[in-house]
């Protein structure tokens, strides 16, 4: 691997998603508990404010890709997006009521919404095909080392304000957004000093918003993301199985920890190992693994057991995240990435609200288990999909 010949933009990227990590996984870990602990809501009401704050953006992520191609600038378009996501973090500390956090997650994905698409153009026009998957595996690599060390900081201020305390308290909650906004800002810096705008990729054409120059292996692979989408519900389910099994809040974080090291661990060499064997191969293994995962979520009784789950969901999220989109970049034009990674943001976003309202559905009429054993049975479906309509589709050489 010879990541000291990637280009000033990807560590400056990866720089950004450290910090913003840092910052936002201090946070968003701990807004199902306190949904829970502080705010009494239940299942349903946290799957629907988890759903809808995935989804109410998705539309402005295929937009925001789409201008990045219109435009050529990818950059200050993630700029944007980046600062959005910054300006979220005080509704989190004056919010009361579940729909004041709902109001604070929807500005959240606000940002990530604008930011998502332009960010990956940018990793992707700012790197050549071989090192590919290595790109977008230290990106995600960084992203996820900023999410171990802001969980790990919520993780000692917890433990230092309420102790071992069972339920989380608001004070404490409220005392950890305020020291999120430092890295917040922090980010939204390092992209804007840091990052240059890359040279214009293909044709010099600035292209319409048709989907249609996507290409069919596009839309295949992104039906069969649509599908694994349905049974993913937002991982606040996991925060709230680990609690229902008899986990404690530093436990828990403590877990979302080690799930986080895990899959930094594991982006770089996968995201390398990707630029050498079909990364449709990766893909398909590490949904598998989901299934199996989440199959395991469902019929753990002891809490100690998601420990090692955790740890397993790391390796999944590791091995086939940043994958998924090393392999759009080898199917689509490059002057229409932009699109199409907005395209797969809006799908993956659009599918997070039934995904999660199903979740509390389930969880609320049928026990915890429920949406687990769902989850895993999509992802098993699509990954027979994805062998069966996908493997055969070659991919661009660009």
């Amino acid at each position: 691997m010879i990541v000291r010949k990637l280009s000033r933009n990807i560590w400056a990227v990866s720089l950004t998603s450290f910090l913003m990590d840092i910052s936002s996984e201090m946070v968003l870990n701990l807004v199902p508990l306190f949904l829970a602990n502080v705010l009494g809501a239940g299942g349903t009401i946290i799957g629907a404010v988890e759903g809808v704050a995935e989804s109410v953006a998705a539309l402005l992520r295929v937009f925001s890709g789409y201008l990045s191609d219109r435009w050529r600038k990818r950059k200050w378009l993630a700029v944007l997006g980046y600062g959005i996501s910054a300006l979220s973090k005080p509704l989190f500390f004056f919010a009361a009521s579940w729909w004041h956090i709902a109001l604070a997650r929807w500005v959240d994905r606000v940002g990530k919404g604008v930011r998502t698409a332009p960010r990956d153009a940018l990793v992707a026009d700012s790197v050549d095909a071989h090192n590919r998957g290595l790109a977008f595996g230290l990106h995600r690599a960084a992203d996820t080392a900023g999410a171990f060390l802001g969980i790990l900081g919520a993780l000692l201020a917890v433990r230092f304000s309420q102790g071992t305390t069972f339920a989380l308290q608001a004070g404490v909650f409220r005392a950890i957004v305020l020291i999120s906004v430092v890295p917040a800002v922090l980010a939204v810096l390092a992209l804007a000093l840091l990052a240059k705008e890359p040279a214009s990729p293909g044709s010099l054409v600035r292209p319409r918003l048709r989907f249609r120059g996507l290409g069919r292996p596009f839309f295949l692979f992104l039906g069969l993301v649509g599908l694994f989408e349905l049974g993913n519900s937002a991982d606040a389910f996991l925060v709230l199985r680990a609690q229902t099994l008899g986990a404690n809040v530093l436990a828990i974080l403590g877990m979302l920890a080690v799930f986080n090291l895990v899959y930094a661990l594991v982006s770089t060499p996968a995201g390398a190992l990707s630029d050498r064997i079909p990364r449709r191969s990766l893909i398909v293994g590490g949904w598998l693994f989901y299934a199996l995962v989440y199959l395991s979520i469902g019929l753990a009784r002891e809490s100690w057991q998601m420990w090692t789950i955790y740890g397993a969901y790391g390796i999944y999220y590791g091995v086939a995240y940043g994958t998924a989109r090393a392999l759009i970049a080898d199917i689509v034009p490059a002057e229409l990435r932009g699109t199409a990674y907005g395209a797969y943001a809006t799908v993956v976003g659009v599918m997070a609200f039934p995904a999660s309202l199903i979740a509390g559905i389930l969880w609320d009429a049928l026990g915890p288990s429920a949406p687990f054993f769902f989850g895993s049975a999509l992802a098993f479906l699509s990954s027979l999909g994805l062998v069966v309509v996908f493997g055969r589709l070659a991919p661009r050489t660009q």
